[in-house]
């Protein structure tokens, strides 16, 4: 079935349909991952989004439930060059036609990506209509200009939890070992957390509490943790101002180990400001230099807004840089037991490079003390 994708800037790419038919609209975006499809799919920060994938052969190796980062697709709609029908995994349990069907995500195939892709990093992330039922391309580019623009847009209300629960593997909560139970006990703020970094954390023996977006900080004090995780998650970090206040209440209260949106929430807690960035850093091969030991990850990316470094307090520091383009990555308080990072440790899909800042976040929540230069981990090559 004929389809096609519009963009706001005029440009109509015109392809095949796979996955479910119908209209959907969004801000699209590309990512440069070879493979993690399903978690790009799954990842709650890619809601409102369409994902361009600049890899041109997608699908091959299905879909299986053991890899989703959420309960279900999060994006607005998928873009590839090439959907592989058949599939060969042994967890496979579907195809990934099957999969995007089944959930009601509209895709397109057979259009030119690296072209759409130039296009992106030339004039910058712009809205889209992908179609199967209007195929006018005055009518779709219409659409498209007329769909809100992401800046000002809160949607970690859309993708929170609506409910306070402990994460657990397996349908249990802790450690079966009786030698080896739950340590730490974490509050994770859902402004659209991804489950590997939930598993990251339990793999380190904390007993974790996930809350909703607007949780009340005062309802976390009562519940007195060791320490709070402020998660990754979608949309304009400005538009989530009942976050920003909860996160100041807590700043020199508790330990605080932020991602993502987390990372410009804690940012604009602090009193720091966020701009958006052109097209923004969406991928699994970004180089990031710690400035702390000189030493430079391969990271795992996906954000469209960035901390502005000279808006930061004094009694911050930054701490990671992108090599690729300056952008901040990372900053700690330079005497509070509170770091964060713009790019994703836990890495699904990625490299693991950065996984040693969830080790940081333990030995915060011990000593209840910042990171000192003398506890500064090498990233593992």
């Amino acid at each position: 079935m004929t389809a096609k994708l519009a963009l706001e800037n005029g440009t109509v790419f015109t392809g095949e349909s796979f996955g479910a038919t119908g209209e959907t609209a969004g801000e699209i975006v590309f990512n440069t991952s070879m493979i993690g499809y399903q978690e790009i799919l799954t990842d709650p920060s890619y809601c409102g989004q369409i994902v361009t994938m600049t890899y041109p052969h997608i699908g091959n190796y299905g879909i299986n439930p053991e890899d989703v980062e959420s309960s279900k697709p999060q994006v607005a709609g998928f873009v590839v060059r090439e959907y592989s029908k058949f599939y060969s995994n042994f967890r496979a349990t579907e195809s990934l036609g099957d999969y995007l069907k089944r959930h009601g995500i509209v895709g397109i195939e057979n259009l030119d990506t690296r072209k759409l892709t130039r296009i992106i990093r030339t004039a910058g992330a712009m809205n889209a209509v992908i179609s199967t039922t209007d195929l006018g391309d005055a009518s779709l580019v219409r659409k498209a200009k007329e769909f809100p623009s992401m800046s000002g847009l809160d949607l970690a209300k859309v993708v929170t939890t609506k409910r306070l629960y402990k994460f657990s593997t397996n349908g249990k909560t802790g450690f079966s070992n009786g030698s080896l139970r739950d340590k730490y006990r974490v509050i994770a703020y859902d402004y659209g957390i991804k489950t590997n970094i939930l598993r990251r954390l339990h793999e380190r023996r904390c007993d974790v509490t996930v809350v909703p977006a607007n949780f009340p900080a005062e309802e976390v004090l009562k519940l007195d943790p060791d320490g709070v995780f402020l998660s990754n998650g979608p949309g304009d970090p400005a538009a989530v101002t009942y976050a920003i206040e909860n996160v100041k209440k807590l700043i020199g209260r508790k330990p605080i180990f932020g991602i993502c949106l987390g990372h410009q929430i804690l940012a604009l807690a602090a009193g720091a400001k966020t701009f958006k960035l052109k097209f923004g850093h969406r991928g699994a091969n970004h180089p990031v230099k710690n400035l702390l030991n000189e030493t430079v990850e391969v990271t795992s990316h996906n954000h469209g807004f960035a901390v502005d470094p000279d808006s930061l307090p004094s009694d911050y520091e930054v701490t990671h840089i992108d090599l690729n383009d300056n952008v901040l990555e990372g900053f700690r308080h330079t005497s509070l037991p509170i770091f964060c990072v713009q790019y994703h440790p836990e890495a699904s899909p990625g490299p693991h490079d950065s996984d040693y800042l969830f080790d940081d976040f333990i030995s915060i929540m011990e000593t209840k003390t910042a990171i000192s230069h003398s506890q500064i981990r090498v990233a593992a090559k």
